[in-house]
């Protein structure tokens, strides 16, 4: 494949390029930048964060799981770039250096990179911000500090990078594919169901570079704008597929705060600019945080296999571990919620706030009249081989006071919900207590009780 982007400010043009090679290995071995470093290889702990400008302005990546072809056209600046043409330090680079930000330094240029990005960006959610760059030297104070203290200067010309003018048309007709719509990706898809398809690639870089796996033929959707698309009608928002979670991050917060909130920690900061919703459907996990909360908001899922399209609601779509109700070719295109007024709450349960796999995701969606319950939604992800809705739980509470004897009337509802497994992120009777008790805390968080996991009270 032939590639055009712009790094550090200058044009590169890439000429049959390996669609698995990740931007962390070409810049350190021919390119030579080695500042951007290689820690975990597989996107987290921060040290390969370079930025990376396209039509949706500025974000933090992880190199390591960046695969080259998902940058033509786009503009790319490593730490190398962080400072002025004419070596003037950047403001958080010198507020690293005034605040002591930095002891063995093999963190630093991971956390000046995207301290950079947030301070074009205008962000000072500085704790969100580096998330996902981790340090085991100066204990995270000293840098915060350094944030701030950079957050009030202004952004240094030569940070504004546009993206590429024009880049070279990406092959249509042979591999690895990138076709430029929904259009093109379903006939590719169609003749070639063997492919693996590349969005964010934060799950699939870790098959290559965690896995050493031949991932086959690659389809990247990342130039299928139609699929990035957010169309908002009377009654539902229709969500593409290519959608990023840091977008769907924004759409949610006004809508369903609670859904946003869980979303602050899905993965970092870089992997949010990079995941996408379809993906996280697609594969399947039964950890995965996006479909309790929607399936709790009644969404429904719209698969596409050339020209013929179905939906369905996405409970449906997760048959059994591993198995989806997804034919060959036939890919995610969309996903619709219903507009309603928000009665979701959302709880993400997992051994560190940030940047973690869930041992339990719950979402829950009560409706109440007059104090008694008139319906239930409840869904789970961490309970059992597939997300899976609640629904022995949803038929006890309905008719009952939104109440804590309400809720007692519930509790043998939930074994004949979820048998739930034993595994390293928690038992099988910790995750059961949990749901039980992550819908009494959804009753007190109605009753304006305050339940911040980030508090700690006697």
């Amino acid at each position: 494949m032939d590639i055009t982007f712009l790094l550090n400010g200058e044009s590169v043009e890439l000429r049959d390029v390996a669609p698995t090679v990740t931007l962390l290995d070409w810049l350190r071995e021919t390119r030579g930048l080695t500042g951007t470093k290689e820690g975990c290889n597989e996107g987290d702990c921060g040290a390969c964060t370079i930025m990376v400008t396209d039509d949706f302005g500025a974000r933090a990546l992880n190199a390591c799981i960046l695969f080259l072809p998902q940058l033509h056209g786009k503009a790319v600046r490593t730490v190398e770039g962080i400072a002025g043409p004419d070596g003037a330090l950047h403001p958080v680079q010198r507020a690293m250096v005034d605040h002591h930000g930095s002891q063995c330094g093999f963190c630093t240029p991971g956390f000046v990179v995207a301290m950079a990005t947030a301070h074009l960006n205008g962000d000072r959610a500085h704790d969100d911000a580096l998330a996902g760059n981790l340090c085991r030297c100066t204990g995270y104070a000293p840098i915060v500090r350094a944030a701030e203290a950079a957050a009030e200067e202004p952004v240094p010309d030569w940070m504004e990078d546009p993206a590429v003018r024009e880049p070279a048309a990406a092959p249509q007709n042979r591999a690895p594919y990138a076709p430029d719509s929904a259009d093109a990706l379903a006939e590719i898809y169609a003749a070639h169901p063997e492919a693996t398809l590349v969005a964010g690639a934060t799950d699939v870089g870790l098959w290559v570079t965690k896995g050493l796996r031949d991932v086959g033929p690659v389809i990247f959707l990342n130039r299928c704008a139609d699929l990035q698309r957010i169309d908002e009608t009377a009654d539902a928002l229709r969500i593409g597929a290519g959608v990023t979670m840091d977008r769907m991050r924004a759409l949610m917060q006004d809508r369903h705060p609670a859904y946003s909130e869980m979303i602050r920690r899905y993965g970092s900061a870089q992997v949010r600019a990079a995941a996408t919703l379809g993906g996280n459907i697609a594969n399947g996990s039964p950890i995965g945080d996006n479909p309790p909360p929607l399936i709790a908001l009644g969404a429904r899922l719209h698969l596409r296999f050339r020209d013929t399209r179905r939906e369905m609601p996405l409970e449906d779509f997760f048959l059994d571990y591993g198995k989806q109700d997804r034919h060959p070719g036939e890919f995610v295109e969309a996903v619709t919620i219903p507009k309603q007024p928000d009665r979701l709450r959302v709880y993400k349960l997992s051994k560190r706030f940030d940047q973690d796999i869930s041992a339990v995701c719950g979402a829950f969606r009560i409706a109440v009249e007059d104090g008694m319950v008139t319906g239930a939604r409840i869904a789970f992800g961490g309970m059992a081989g597939v997300p899976r809705r609640a629904t022995h739980v949803e038929a006890a509470l309905t008719g009952q006071p939104w109440s804590a004897e309400g809720i007692a009337a519930a509790w043998d509802a939930w074994e004949a919900d979820f048998q739930p497994l034993s595994d390293m992120r928690a038992s099988a009777d910790y995750r059961l207590s949990a749901a039980r008790n992550m819908l009494s805390r959804c009753l007190l968080d109605d009753m304006g009780a305050v339940t911040s996991v980030l508090e700690v009270s006697p």
